[in-house]
């Protein structure tokens, strides 16, 4: 199947009819649905089984570094805000803790369990100082191999980095980028409290391409305080200048019920809902016009880079990083609120590090809560991978894998799916469902009607708008 960005159809009354409240499915079932049942004896369980069998995956690690100097009024990350560096030494320190308690429960020696996806972010991990990044990297080799030719990647903020540190992540071993950008007009930055030069941000991503980085990806929000389509078109424009070889067009979520940084933003500044989709349609065309391919809900890259490849391949993933090219690596967390994935289960750390200092202090892992799936839940999270990443799904390998009469066990979704495929967002056959070019914008609400979780009537409101 062909997935080049011509065949991706933003229709505007098709999207305000079914944009919804809805999870971005890193995972299913998603974190709302952990329980605390699931404490850190269960997550030590299944570490110690992950090898059982002599069958060991290659890991994919994560680590949640919570700090920044300043505050981004529209942030919903878990973070906290200090300019004050002994407190990123001590996190440090029970980062170490936390990778020898994980290590330790994992079967094997350390040094031996393999690494092929790595992912530091925040926060902002370039909070840390050159030698705390060094110490970091250090107590993860202790214990890890990372292989040759594996995805190793930051967020960077670039009012926090120079050349140096650029050079430095590379000689770590990073070879991946995130830049955060959200818009490079004054008015907006000055609103959420992110003003950003043009000449810093091109400095950091020319220095990483100087230094061996194989990817630069560039993170643009839409739906922020001031924002224009004018606005946004220059600042589309400039980012295009630096070529990235992805972007993310994220949709601001305004839900300062939730999230009090945001109550620092003025309601009355926010464009409206037709201007929000007006600058969407801007952004689609600009990246259209520019080569980019769609990979899926607010991600884009180059046609040569690994995410368009691998889905052309049928080989992508989706995960607690985004969209990935390896799939279904047991992924294995570390810091505050992150979430690990291990065998057929996720857990999820404390959210403050207070609590973290305790749990590691008592000597056990810092999980509060976590869920191991079922087989329904497993049959619907492959369901759902499918969709996100790949936009069809054969009805015959899903049977074949789950053992199950497609029709008759899924008889009420594709019920609930007819009005979809009348709208034309996707087309349902005897071998194959496929979301259809109008549907592409909407995966995550056709991917919602096989969620047993939403189907049972669980709340929606804690969810941000599809678009």
């Amino acid at each position: 199947m062909n997935f080049a960005t011509e065949n991706l159809v933003f229709d505007p009354q098709i999207i305000r009819r079914f944009d919804v409240n809805g999870p971005r499915y890193t995972s299913y079932p998603t974190a709302d649905r952990f329980v605390e049942a699931f404490d850190s004896e269960a997550a030590k369980l299944w570490l110690g089984k992950r090898n059982i069998g002599g069958i060991s995956r290659p890991l994919s690690l994560y680590f949640h570094i919570p700090f920044c100097n300043t505050i981004c009024y529209y942030c919903a990350c878990n973070k906290i805000i200090t300019k004050d560096h002994g407190r990123s030494a001590k996190y440090l320190k029970y980062l170490a803790k936390e990778l020898d308690m994980q290590a330790a429960a994992l079967e094997g020696r350390d040094g031996e369990h393999e690494v092929i996806q790595l992912h530091w972010g925040g926060g902002t991990p370039t909070f840390l100082s050159h030698s705390e990044m060094r110490q970091l990297m250090g107590e993860t080799r202790k214990h890890f191999k990372l292989l040759e030719g594996g995805e190793y990647s930051i967020e960077v903020d670039p009012r926090k980095v120079d050349y140096e540190t650029v050079a430095l992540l590379g000689e770590l071993g990073f070879n991946r980028m995130s830049v955060g950008v959200q818009d490079f007009d004054e008015k907006v930055q000055v609103a959420v409290n992110r003003v950003q030069s043009e000449e810093e941000t091109a400095l950091v991503i020319n220095a990483a391409r100087a230094n061996g980085f194989k990817s630069v990806s560039v993170d643009l929000i839409y739906g922020l305080p001031h924002q224009t389509v004018m606005g946004f078109n220059r600042t589309l424009e400039r980012v295009l200048a630096m070529d990235p070889d992805r972007l993310s067009i994220y949709n601001y979520a305004h839900m300062p019920s939730l999230f009090k940084p945001q109550r620092r933003i003025n309601d009355t500044d926010l464009p409206s809902a037709d201007a929000k989709m007006q600058i969407l349609a801007l952004a689609i065309k600009k990246l259209t016009e520019a080569g980019y391919v769609y990979i899926g809900m607010d991600h884009f890259a180059k046609p040569d880079d690994e995410l368009a490849i691998a889905q052309r391949q049928g080989r992508l993933h989706r995960n607690f990083q985004g969209y990935s090219t390896y799939a279904d690596c047991d992924m294995l967390s570390f810091g505050i609120s992150s979430i690990s994935k291990v065998g057929p289960s996720y857990y999820q750390n404390v959210k403050t590090a207070d609590e973290y200092y305790d749990r590691i202090d008592a000597g056990v892992l810092p999980v509060f809560r976590g869920i191991e799936l079922t087989a329904d839940d497993i049959l619907r999270r492959s369901i759902i991978q499918a969709l996100m990443c790949h936009f069809e799904l054969s009805i015959e390998s899903i049977e074949s894998a789950h053992l199950i009469d497609f029709r008759k066990y899924f008889a009420a979704e594709l019920e609930d799916m007819k009005e979809m495929e009348r709208a034309g967002l996707l087309k349902v056959e005897r071998e194959w469902i496929t979301v259809l070019p109008p549907g592409r914008m909407l995966v995550r609400v056709i991917s919602m009607a096989f969620d047993r979780y939403l189907r049972e009537g669980r709340q929606r409101a804690s969810y941000s708008k599809v678009i």
